[in-house]
C-alpha cells in the first residue's frame, strides 16, 4: 500500500469529532432481573440524558424510560446508582427534579416522593428493594430551602414504603453509602465516613441491627478504606478492604472474625467517586468472578471454591461492571484497546470463559492499522521530597493506514491528564484519544503519584502534595519519552480536565516547563477559591491533597496557577461549562483574565448549560475541533480542509 508524507498533526481521519459523537452512548451500570439484563446508556444525542435498557433472553431491547425522563440522580454531584429493579418493576431518580419515581411493566413512571421544597432539595441514589418486596432502601441526599450551602446538606439511608413516605434508618455521619439489607431483612449494612476524609481514605462498614438500632463494626476506620458491602445467602458479608495495602475482597461473619477472600498485588476495588460500584459476583457453586487493575490494565479473575485464583483469558482491558446473571455466568460493562464499552455475557466453565455479545461496541468502521494500542510504560520521576521513585503511564503512538510524517521529524505529544486526582488513566478505545493519534499526535495518559490502581501507597503520595507530585510525573513523562526519541521536545503540550486542568495549569506556570502550550477543561486556577466554593463531597478533598484551610492558606496560594501567571507564557486554550457546581465558572474566568492582560495567546469557549463535563454531542465536537484548530495555529501546520473545521480566536497570537 502507497503510504503518504503529511506534516504530524494534519493527517486525514475518519475519527472526525463527528464520528466521536455519532451514535455515542456512555454504558453505566448493569442489573439482573430473572432472566432479562438491563444497562443504562448515556446518550449525548438526546441531550445527554440517561436511558434505561432491557434486553429479554431472545435478544428485544426495549428503551424503558419515555422522553423527557433521565435516570441520572446529583447525589455527591457525581451521582451514580440511579435506578434498581425487581420483578421487572424499575425505580430511578429522575434528573430533572431529583425524585424517585417507579416504573411498573407497561405502565408510565410514578413519582414516589413529594416534590422537592427547594430545586433537587431531595436527591436519592444506590438503592435496592428490600428483600420481602415492600419497600426499598436507600441513599437520601436533602439539600434544605435556604441552606448555607455544604454545611446544611444531609445525607442518610432512609426505607420507603409504597407510599413514598421516607423513614429515617441511619443519620449522623457526613456521609452513608451502600445500604444493603442482609436476607432475612433484620439488618442493614452501610458504609459511612466523616469529612476531612474521602472515601478512598477512611471509611467504616457498620451493620445495623434494624429492631435494636445497636450497630455492629464489621471493618474499616483510619488507614483503611471499606466499600462495596454484599449480602450472602448463609449471612456473611463479602467487602472490599484496601486494609493489606490493596482493595481486596474480605468476608465477615455475624459474631466471627473478618477473614480474606482474595488477596493479591491488584486492585479490585476503584475509588468511589460514583455510587454503586460493581466489581465482584458469586456464582452459584460459590466462586467469585471479579475485575481486577494490575500494572495499568483491567481483567478478570476467578476465584474456584477451593480458595485458588486465576486471572481468566478474556479481551477486556477496562471492566466497569460486573453481575451475576446465572449459576456459571456473569455480565460484564467491558471494552478492549480496540473497542469501546460493550455488555457482555460471560460463561464461566471449568474456568474456562465463553463471551457472548449482549450490547456491542459502536463500529467505528477503522482498520486495525489506524487505532493506536496503549502501551503501559514506567519510567523515573520525584516524590514530593525530590526523592527518585517510579511512574506509571499509558502512551499512544501515532496511528494511520495511510500517512507517515515527514523524513526525519518525530510526532507533537500531547500529555493528557486524569481527573480526580484520585483516579486513573483507562486503557480502553476511546475516539477521542484516537482523535489525536489518528492525526498524527502521539498521547502518553499519565498515571502520576496519587493515581489509583497501583495499591494505597501509590495513591497517598498525593497526600499534601496536589500540583507537586502529579505535576513532576507529567514533566518527566514528557521528557522521557523526548530523550527516547519517540516524540519531539519541541512540540509537547499538556491537557487535562477538573483536577487535570490544575495540573495542566500548574506545569505551565513554572519556569523550567517542557511544554509549549496547554488546554484546560474546567479547571481549578485559584484553590482558594475552590475551597470556599464547592460542593459538600468534596468541600474537604484538599485537607488531605494541599492541608487544612484556612490553616495553611499560604500553600494554597502558593501553588494556586492564578498567583503564578507572570510564569504562564505558554499559549493556553480554556473550556467551560456554564453551570459546573464542582469547578464554577468563575476558577476559568480568573485565568482567561490574567492571561488576557498579559496579552499571553489564549482562546476561551464557555458551553451554555453544560455541568463538570461536557454531555451534548455538539458541544463535544465543537470542543474537540477548537482544541485542534487551537494546535495547528499553535505548532503550524494545517487543518483537514475536508471536516470543515471553524477556526478558533487564539488572542494575542502572532
Amino acid at each position: 500500500m502507497n503510504r503518504t508524507q503529511s506534516p504530524f498533526g494534519s493527517w486525514p481521519t475518519p475519527v472526525t469529532s463527528e464520528l466521536v459523537v455519532a451514535a455515542a452512548v456512555r454504558l453505566g451500570e448493569v442489573r439482573v432481573d430473572g432472566d432479562d439484563v438491563y444497562w443504562s446508556e448515556g446518550r449525548p444525542d438526546e441531550g445527554g440524558r440517561t436511558q434505561i435498557v432491557r434486553r429479554e433472553p431472545d435478544g428485544t431491547l426495549t428503551d424503558l424510560l419515555p422522553e423527557g425522563m433521565d435516570a441520572r440522580t446529583a447525589v455527591h454531584e457525581y451521582g451514580g446508582a440511579a435506578w434498581w429493579v425487581r420483578d421487572g418493576v424499575v425505580w430511578f431518580a429522575n434528573w430533572a427534579d431529583q425524585r424517585l419515581y417507579r416504573l411498573a411493566p407497561g405502565g408510565a413512571p410514578e413519582a414516589m416522593t413529594p416534590a422537592p421544597a427547594a430545586p433537587r432539595g431531595d436527591r436519592y441514589g444506590d438503592g435496592e428493594v428490600v428483600p420481602d418486596g415492600t419497600g426499598v432502601v436507600a441513599v437520601r441526599e436533602h439539600h434544605p430551602v435556604g441552606g448555607r450551602g455544604a454545611i446544611d446538606v444531609r445525607n442518610e439511608i432512609v426505607r420507603l414504603a409504597a407510599d413514598g413516605v421516607p423513614e429515617v434508618l441511619v443519620s449522623g455521619p457526613d456521609f452513608v453509602v451502600a445500604p444493603r439489607v442482609s436476607p432475612d431483612g433484620r439488618a442493614l449494612a452501610v458504609v459511612s465516613w466523616d469529612h476531612p476524609a474521602m472515601p478512598w481514605d477512611d471509611t467504616v462498614l457498620r451493620v445495623r441491627d434494624l429492631a435494636s438500632g445497636v450497630d455492629t463494626i464489621v471493618a474499616g476506620g483510619p488507614g483503611e478504606s471499606v466499600q462495596e458491602p454484599r449480602w450472602q445467602d448463609d449471612g456473611s458479608l463479602l467487602f472490599l478492604s484496601d486494609r493489606n495495602g490493596w482493595w481486596n475482597l474480605y468476608r465477615w461473619t455475624p459474631g466471627g472474625e473478618v477473614t480474606p477472600v482474595i488477596e493479591m498485588n491488584a486492585e479490585i476495588g476503584t475509588p468511589a467517586w460514583q455510587l454503586g460500584s460493581a466489581r465482584y459476583a458469586v456464582l452459584g457453586d460459590g466462586g467469585i468472578v471479579f475485575a481486577r487493575w494490575r500494572d495499568g490494565y483491567d481483567g478478570l479473575g476467578l476465584r474456584a471454591p477451593d480458595g485458588s485464583v486465576t486471572d481468566l483469558e478474556v479481551p477486556f482491558s477496562a471492566i466497569a461492571a460486573v453481575a451475576r446473571v446465572a449459576a456459571a455466568a456473569v455480565v460484564v460493562v467491558a471494552a478492549t484497546p480496540t473497542a469501546e464499552p460493550g455488555v457482555y455475557r460471560v460463561e464461566i466453565a471449568d474456568g474456562t470463559p465463553r463471551i457472548e455479545v449482549l450490547r456491542p461496541p459502536r463500529d467505528l468502521g477503522l482498520d486495525a492499522a489506524s487505532i493506536s494500542v496503549p502501551e503501559p510504560i514506567s519510567f523515573p520521576s520525584v516524590d514530593g521530597s525530590g526523592t527518585p521513585r517510579t511512574a506509571h503511564a499509558l502512551f499512544y503512538p501515532p496511528a494511520s493506514g495511510d500517512f507517515d510524517g515527514p523524513d526525519g521529524e518525530l510526532p507533537p505529544l500531547l500529555v493528557m491528564i486524569h481527573g480526580g486526582p484520585t483516579a486513573l488513566a483507562i486503557p480502553a478505545l476511546s475516539p477521542q484519544t484516537q482523535y489525536w493519534t489518528s492525526r498524527g499526535f502521539a498521547v502518553v495518559d499519565v498515571n502520576y503519584g496519587g493515581s489509583t490502581g497501583y495499591g494505597r501507597a501509590y495513591r497517598e503520595l498525593l497526600t499534601g502534595t496536589w500540583g507537586i507530585v502529579d505535576v513532576a510525573d507529567c514533566l518527566a513523562a514528557a521528557r522521557w519519552l523526548g530523550d527516547q526519541g519517540r516524540v519531539d521536545p519541541r512540540r509537547l503540550a499538556i491537557r487535562g480536565g477538573s483536577a487535570g486542568g490544575y495540573t495542566t495549569l500548574a506545569a505551565l506556570a513554572r519556569p523550567d516547563t517542557v511544554f509549549a502550550a496547554g488546554a484546560d477543561h474546567f479547571g481549578v486556577a485559584d484553590l482558594e477559591a475552590l475551597a470556599a466554593d464547592t460542593h459538600k463531597f468534596e468541600s474537604r478533598y484538599l485537607d488531605g491533597l494541599i492541608g487544612e484551610y484556612p490553616a495553611r492558606r499560604d500553600v494554597y496560594r502558593e501553588r494556586s496557577p492564578i498567583h503564578r501567571v507572570d510564569q504562564l507564557r505558554r499559549p493556553l486554550i480554556v473550556l467551560q461549562g456554564s453551570e459546573d457546581a464542582v469547578v464554577p465558572p468563575n476558577q476559568s474566568e480568573m485565568i482567561v483574565a490574567a492571561l488576557r492582560e498579559r496579552r499571553i495567546p489564549v482562546a476561551y469557549l464557555v458551553f451554555d448549560g453544560e455541568q463538570h463535563g461536557f454531555r451534548r454531542a455538539e458541544n463535544i465536537r465543537r470542543a474537540l475541533d477548537a482544541e485542534l484548530s487551537f494546535y495547528s495555529q499553535v505548532f503550524g501546520f494545517p487543518l483537514p480542509p475536508e471536516e470543515g473545521i471553524e477556526p478558533i480566536t487564539v488572542e494575542n497570537l502572532g
